[in-house]
């Protein structure tokens, strides 16, 4: 096999072990390079329909350009889309000048809202473990409580692939089919 089809071997079997394992999955997806891979490794993982909801969470600062994309993908794709928006984010006029309070309002508590209101058990985010040093101590099963809190410093063991599905501690699961990929860099300069 080629690195690449194993790479995507690894993902696909990821995916579908979180499909089994689990009830309620749905998969965030940005619209950026490494949701659009998962988006694609969803689809052919399940044989060109995507059994699940896929998540997306509006921070009402994109382009006009980005929704038109995104409703055009779920048209071409016969996805099942959910659109979250933390309105009250908008009426308060928390924008990008404060990063922190700008993501923690308009994306994660929306995805802690939205997580509710579905009772998601798993997501399956586009995470590289390549991204920030912290993620190296990622899990591919990576539990998450309540408050979305992932305690890094007790994660389970992932020995020979084998993996961890439950957790007695964990509100929902992540799961990161694309932990294990890099971002490709060019032999040029």
């Amino acid at each position: 096999m080629e690195y690449l089809d194993v790479l995507e071997s690894r993902s696909i079997y990821i995916i579908r072990e979180a499909y089994e394992k689990f009830e309620r999955v749905a998969m965030p997806r940005s619209i950026g390079k490494d949701s659009t891979t998962l988006l694609w490794l969803c689809k052919k993982s399940f044989f060109g329909r995507i059994p699940f909801p896929v998540l997306y969470i509006d921070t009402g600062l994109h382009f006009q350009q980005t929704y038109d994309f995104r409703d055009e993908c779920v048209e071409r794709r016969g996805l099942d889309l959910i659109v979250s928006k933390n309105e009250k984010a908008d009426e308060s006029g928390i924008g990008p000048q404060d990063k922190i309070k700008c993501r923690d309002a308009r994306k994660t508590q929306t995805l802690k809202k939205t997580t509710d209101e579905h009772d998601f058990d798993a997501l399956l985010p586009g995470t590289r473990r390549d991204e920030h040093g912290i993620r190296a101590k990622e899990r591919v099963f990576s539990p998450r409580d309540r408050d979305f809190t992932w305690d890094y410093k007790n994660q389970p063991p992932e020995l020979w692939d084998q993996y961890k599905t439950e957790s007695e501690s964990h509100e929902h699961l992540r799961v990161h089919p694309l932990l294990h990929r890099t971002r490709w860099r060019s032999g040029r300069g």
